[in-house]
């Protein structure tokens, strides 16, 4: 799992971080995403980011990634809404 928040100044640059990041997690803030994936795809994340995104950054711009381990995950804890993301659900038609 990473934990990836950012603040990006440039408009453009910023829209497509965030529709990248979209992709593959869920938003929890307005620039704070979680994302839940296997170690191959969250490898491939940060190495997009690393190739692609990060000549964009400026000096003023702040990414932050945070890995998770699956130990370190199941300390996390929700209050109000949040409490429900590890829940299990069942939708019945």
């Amino acid at each position: 799992m990473l934990v990836t928040s950012y603040d990006i100044s440039n408009d453009k640059v910023r829209t497509k971080f965030s529709k990248f990041l979209c992709k593959f997690g869920r938003k929890l803030q307005f620039s704070v995403y979680e994302i839940r994936n296997s170690d191959r795809i969250l490898r491939n994340i940060k190495k997009e980011i690393e190739l692609h995104y990060k000549k964009q950054f400026t000096g003023a711009d702040s990414v932050m990634i945070v890995p998770l381990c699956e130990q370190c995950r199941k300390k996390i804890v929700r209050y109000g809404y949040a409490e429900n993301d590890d829940k299990e659900v069942v939708v019945f038609d």
